[in-house]
């Protein structure tokens, strides 16, 4: 699809984007960002970086005030909010064309607090639990776990029967913060509620981390301590581990270098808790423009464009991302059930369902409250990971891990706060 842009174009468009998991969607990305420049008059140039990189690039670029014109990460911007232009005439462009924007993406890319839009969010990519069904059909669960309790049993005895762990992290990187949150959430916890107050210091928060206690010392090794962003992926295509939670990258890894390993790799939705079953988006793309950007027309224009291809970006990256728009991927329902990328069975993604359905188990990071600068910042510096890490090392005891967590979180929304960038208190 392309739509001609509202106004004449020129000048050039420099992209920071993360490098991704899927190959083969950054050769399609490449292309299509040329192609688009060939045909509007921009001279178009995308730079790919590690994801571990990706934050500490923009953050230095933003604060020098000069780099790319339209930077990407995998998870919410918020605490960059200051520095950059408000995206709202982009979003409502994007709902008028393609309907209302899932729920998830725009609470991970909108302050409500300042009417913001600090992001702009085209797709995102779900979280599920990645397992080897050979391990756990002995321990009597040939679907795999449905809950925590199931994680932690069958877990613990495919760890001392067959002597392969499971793959959560309490590390400083992106998936050990959403296994963090999931947890979390599955007890009943959460860092703010709805008004963005903080309330992590609770009975339930104690009892997550008092459960991730019992999960390392059954079926887990020092290892997870030290993860970083690709780490339960190579564990799991390594067969060193039972089950991560993560996208669908590992196995289309698998699937390429070890078709056995990956015929024998399936999937669950969010795990239930004493409270719920929610996941973290597993990604949640992020596009900022910053305040000093210099051809912020095209960068917004692209934005759009990429938009209204996203059906390619889901095809090319063989389904790991979605959309922000159900009805973009009309075709993704009947992908998924019989899968053009080869799966055996050709139906073992069809568990999500479709866009919809697979945001049904899925939230946002700053759930229940939005993704605020303040979670952003908290994202950023991994206070959940740590909270897990410190208790179940010993360094602290599980009470005084979340008191401390709490009075990181408290002061990082009182700075937010007293710039008027975030609610409650």
């Amino acid at each position: 699809m392309f739509n001609e842009p509202a106004s004449a174009l020129s000048g050039s468009l420099t992209l920071l984007v993360w490098s991704h998991f899927v190959p083969s969607h950054d050769e399609w990305f490449d292309t299509f960002a040329a192609d688009w420049g060939e045909k509007v008059g921009v001279d178009v140039r995308v730079d790919h970086v590690d994801v571990t990189n990706v934050p500490t690039q923009i953050a230095s670029e933003l604060q020098a005030g000069q780099g790319h014109d339209l930077m990407q990460y995998i998870a919410t911007l918020s605490q960059f909010e200051p520095s950059v232009l408000d995206l709202r005439d982009v979003n409502e462009e994007a709902n008028n064309r393609h309907g209302e924007q899932l729920k998830i993406c725009t609470d991970s890319s909108y302050n409500p607090f300042t009417e913001k839009y600090y992001a702009f969010a085209p797709g995102w990519v779900p979280d599920p639990g990645n397992f080897r069904r050979s391990l756990w059909e002995p321990v009597g669960l040939p679907d795999g776990p449905t809950t925590w309790d199931e994680l932690l049993e069958g877990g613990s005895e495919i760890m001392s029967s067959q002597n392969v762990q499971l793959g959560l992290g309490m590390s400083q990187e992106i998936d050990s913060n959403m296994a963090g949150h999931a947890l979390l959430w599955s007890h009943g916890a959460s860092i703010q509620d709805e008004n963005e107050t903080v309330v992590l210091n609770s009975p339930e928060t104690l009892a997550a981390v008092e459960f991730m206690q019992k999960l390392y010392e059954g079926s887990m090794t020092d290892e997870v301590f030290a993860w970083n962003a690709a780490s339960n992926n190579e564990g799991l295509i390594a067969g060193k581990l039972s089950y991560i939670l993560n996208s669908i990258s590992a196995y289309r890894s698998l699937q390429e270098v070890n078709p056995e390993v990956a015929d024998d790799t399936f999937f669950v939705p969010a795990l239930e808790g004493p409270s719920t079953a929610l996941a973290a988006q597993h990604v949640m793309y992020n596009y900022i423009v910053p305040q000093d950007a210099r051809n912020p027309d095209a960068a917004k224009e692209f934005l759009l464009h990429l938009a209204d291809n996203f059906a390619l970006a889901t095809y090319k990256s063989q389904l790991y991302d979605f959309p922000s728009w159900p009805s973009l991927t009309p075709d993704l329902g009947s992908w998924l059930a019989d899968d053009p990328f080869g799966s055996n069975p050709s139906d073992k993604l069809a568990f999500l369902g479709d866009v919809e359905t697979a945001s049904q188990w899925s939230t946002s990071i700053g759930h229940p409250g939005p993704s605020s600068p303040a979670i952003g910042e908290i994202l950023g510096t991994y206070v959940i990971p740590n909270m897990f890490a410190r208790a179940v090392r010993g360094s602290m005891s599980p009470a005084e891990s979340v008191q401390r967590a709490h009075r990181e979180c408290e002061q990082v929304f009182a700075n937010w706060r007293q710039r008027g960038l975030i609610g409650g208190g």
